[in-house]
């Protein structure tokens, strides 16, 4: 099944995709970064998936979610008649539910089901026995229970059933998580829960402040980025899967059930921009917990709790999307120097004080010690905010973000009476900004380049204008952008890099799709230089690019014309909204 066929439905401590033909292939419990339950989507259903639909396993004619929800509605229609299957995780109880209602719709629907649980990444082979009515299975720590008034028969390691629809009927079933230690949890009501999780999600969407255009995109990315949450933290997730391959078939396959400081940084701008404040608070308090310490001990990504120790291995058990080896979890990009990093987080805590969040004597300690580091080590090469794997480079993007870690600095201390050495962060700032212009732009091309001395491109560059680096009317982002257009197009959209094997930068080998996010900065840089009309075809293009519920993978690959990468991706939805903003005249 290809990516886009896939839904999420979550509960913001962890998600679950569900197939267009009815089978969740992907659920991790309790949190995003646990051992999934079902990861069919990284092998195969004996690796363990739960499918629910008619007989003969069609795909679903429709799908929607329920207005301004998480709620996933797929209907087919059969010859006997149409049935919809309503499928949603509830806002977290004492355990992780995932609710499975199927409700006829007109006629009489023969309905099927197969749930095939396996722990630890689809290795475990639970031990499964039925208590009280109801299914368990055990394996190790975990412990998952079905409740529902159909039964379930068990054979070939998987429990299934067949069972008939009518019109008006409505039939649930209740799958619950819970350490294997405890005793079977509580027993939830399908039709209470539902109206509460619509509640819910009706509730959180009625605060959007956003009325521009372009409105339903903005709010199911909104929703897609508040799912992606981890709500007990306030920690961000990239995405909930590991793994899915950047390339089909290729090596470009990593675990992203973390969170990046960077890609958090700049959900808080599209939260803050919506009107999500307290997001964004709880946000600022996780990122402050997470980076508590000494300033060189700051990491690029952290777990979901502020975890530092993210260890990547290779899942050997696991063929990998479409026999995309290896998979992988725990991600080794953790230990790298990203000195971006510096200025993503300067300038997030700026703008949660430019948004009215209230003044953090803490916050503005941690910067100082931030700012301390960066002032002997922002000349120093990096691997820059792609994670490249070859040798470190002086990147132009990293240098540029640590201008902006210098800038925000000053910002704050003229605008909110904070304490600091302005005057050599001044001197710093112009010297980090002369050197970037000198050895980061090429005068014969018009461009500046992927880093100092090099050839190459690199769509980073797309956000000098949009930090502040550069005025958008100044010739060499008009260059940049003209560059970046002519060498790192694909089909019109925009490739981070050249990934070509002569390419030392990568140290990768094969090839990657459009990465999305960079099309989208394109978009913006076209709209804040004068070329609205160019900016609105592209965008309109990149929004014609979701799938059917609205949701965008990390990369499209336009030879293949499908998206690829991890998915659903925040890193995808925020500039999404940012470049909708920026259209709407309501931008940086």
């Amino acid at each position: 099944m290809r990516i886009e066929d896939y839904a999420l439905i979550g509960d913001m401590q962890s998600a679950a995709l569900v197939g267009r033909d009815g089978s969740i292939d992907w659920l991790c419990l309790p949190r995003f970064d646990s051992p999934a339950c079902f990861a069919a989507l990284l092998g195969g259903e004996r690796n363990g998936h739960w499918w629910l639909g008619p007989e003969g396993r069609p795909m679903a004619t429709r799908r929607r979610y329920r207005g301004e929800t998480l709620v996933l509605e797929s209907e087919w229609e059969t010859e006997g008649g149409t049935v919809r299957v309503i499928d949603f995780m509830p806002p977290r109880h004492a355990n992780p539910d995932v609710v499975r209602i199927v409700e006829g719709v007109s006629g009489t629907v023969r309905m099927a089901t197969e749930l095939r649980i396996r722990f630890d990444y689809g290795r475990i082979v639970p031990w499964v026995r039925r208590t009280e009515g109801h299914l368990q299975a055990i394996g190790g720590p975990d412990s998952v229970w079905l409740h529902s008034s159909v039964p379930l028969t068990g054979s070939d390691y998987a429990h299934k059933a067949t069972f008939e629809v009518k019109a008006g009927q409505r039939v649930a079933f209740v799958f619950t998580w819970h350490p294997s230690h405890e005793p079977m949890p509580v027993e939830l009501d399908a039709e209470v829960q539902l109206a509460e999780t619509e509640q819910m999600w009706a509730e959180w969407v009625s605060r959007c402040t956003y009325q521009g255009p372009w409105r339903e995109a903005v709010v199911r990315s909104l929703i897609t980025l508040k799912a992606l949450t981890y709500s007990p933290t306030g920690g961000i997730v990239a995405a909930p899967t590991t793994s899915l391959p950047e390339n089909i078939g290729g090596v470009r396959n990593w675990d992203y059930r973390f969170c990046w400081l960077r890609d958090a940084t700049m959900t808080l701008e599209a939260l803050i921009g919506a009107g999500y404040l307290n997001e964004a608070r709880d946000w600022r308090a996780w990122l402050l917990r997470a980076i508590a310490g000494r300033a060189q001990d700051l990491q690029i990504m952290y777990g979901v709790a502020g975890e530092r120790r993210l260890p990547e291995m290779e899942v050997g058990w696991l063929p990998g999307y479409e026999e995309s080896r290896p998979v992988r979890i725990g991600n080794a990009a953790v230990e790298q120097l990203q000195l971006d990093v510096y200025g993503e987080v300067l300038n997030a805590l700026h703008m949660s004080r430019t948004s009215g969040l209230a003044p953090d004597d803490r916050a503005w300690a941690i910067q100082r010690e931030l700012l301390d580091y960066l002032e002997t080590h922002w000349d120093e090469p990096d691997e820059g905010l792609w994670e490249v794997r070859g040798p470190r480079r002086h990147f132009v993007h990293s240098k540029v973000m640590c201008w902006v870690a210098f800038d925000r600095a000053i910002s704050q201390v003229g605008k909110f009476g904070r304490s600091g050495p302005v005057e050599r962060w001044k001197t710093l700032r112009d010297r980090v900004h002369a050197e970037v212009c000198e050895k980061g732009f090429d005068p014969g091309r018009g461009t500046f380049t992927q880093s100092y001395g090099s050839r190459e491109l690199d769509a980073a560059l797309l956000m000098i204008p949009m930090v502040g680096f550069l005025p958008p009317d100044d010739p060499r982002v008009h260059g940049t952008i003209a560059a970046i257009e002519r060498e790192l197009s694909a089909d019109g959209f925009v490739l981070r890099y050249p990934t070509a094997e002569d390419n030392a930068v990568d140290g990768l080998p094969g090839d990657e799709g459009a990465f999305l996010a960079c099309s989208f900065w394109l978009a913006e840089a076209m709209a804040m230089t004068g070329r609205r009309e160019d900016a609105e075809r592209l965008f309109e293009r990149l929004l014609g690019l979701r799938n059917d519920v609205g949701l965008l993978a990390e990369e499209f690959d336009p030879r293949l014309g499908r998206m690829v990468g991890n998915f659903p991706q925040a890193f995808s939805h925020v500039p999404l909204i940012h470049t909708a903003r920026a259209l709407a005249g309501d931008g940086h």
